[in-house]
């Protein structure tokens, strides 16, 4: 927790230092504070805080002006602390920029986990969504965006083509039956789909393969179904 920087917003000193000391026993020991509106426009902007904890009643701006200030120039979470306990003062509070609103009196455990929730946002934002895409030799297989490609070029697969290349590659170098692949993609019983799977697997073929006589990726195992393998790796 030592990485993420809070800045404390809060003209009562006693406040200040109860969430310092509790925080820093949470392990979070990047602190700063300020005790007035103008002073944390100023912090935030030499500090570069990750998380606000921001009271709204200030002897200068009120807390609601400072978050418009600091939305000029930083989008980090800014949890507002307040005596008003109103609908529409957390309305406003959340209006104009801030991300959680508590009242007055407050537990100050409640507040760290707050910062935690934020601190979880913060980390779910910055992780790299990760990627569904396939690569067999040559062939690269995109299932979130329906694409498929062959050497950098477009495969123009129909939905049921792409359904069964990619069944089968998510499962590459292992045997789906032709019962499965038919259940799996047309989403129906099997009785009645030998000729029809027969024919997709053709018109695959056609076009992924360089010999569709003699597949290297889509291959029949006799008996059993069907695979796709590497052929670099044969």
């Amino acid at each position: 927790m030592n990485k993420y920087k809070i800045l404390l917003v809060d003209d009562e000193a006693d406040i200040l230092t109860l969430l310092e000391k509790t925080l820093k026993l949470d392990g979070f020991d990047n602190i700063q504070k300020a005790e007035s509106g103008l002073a944390a426009v100023k912090a935030c902007k030499e500090f570069s805080p990750d998380i606000i904890i921001l009271d709204v009643m200030l002897p200068d701006i009120d807390g609601y002006e400072v978050c418009k200030q600091i939305r000029q120039f930083s989008h980090c979470p800014i949890i507002f602390l307040s005596s008003k306990n109103d609908e529409i003062d957390k309305i406003l509070g959340l209006a104009v920029g801030g991300d959680d609103y508590v009242t007055k009196p407050f537990s100050p455990k409640e507040i760290v986990y707050r910062v935690k929730a934020q601190i979880r946002r913060l980390e779910y934002k910055q992780k790299p969504l990760q990627s569904n895409i396939i690569k067999i030799g040559a062939i690269t297989l995109d299932p979130d965006g329906g694409v498929a490609m062959k050497d950098g070029k477009p495969l123009e697969l129909t939905a049921r083509e792409l359904g069964i290349l990619i069944l089968l590659a998510e499962n590459a170098e292992r045997v789906i039956s032709k019962e499965r692949l038919y259940e799996t993609v047309w989403g129906e019983d099997s009785i009645g789909y030998d000729n029809t799977i027969m024919v997709h697997i053709r018109h695959i073929r056609e076009k992924i393969e360089d010999n569709p006589a003699s597949p290297a990726y889509l291959v029949t195992v006799k008996g059993l179904g069907y695979k796709v393998v590497n052929p670099h790796d044969k």
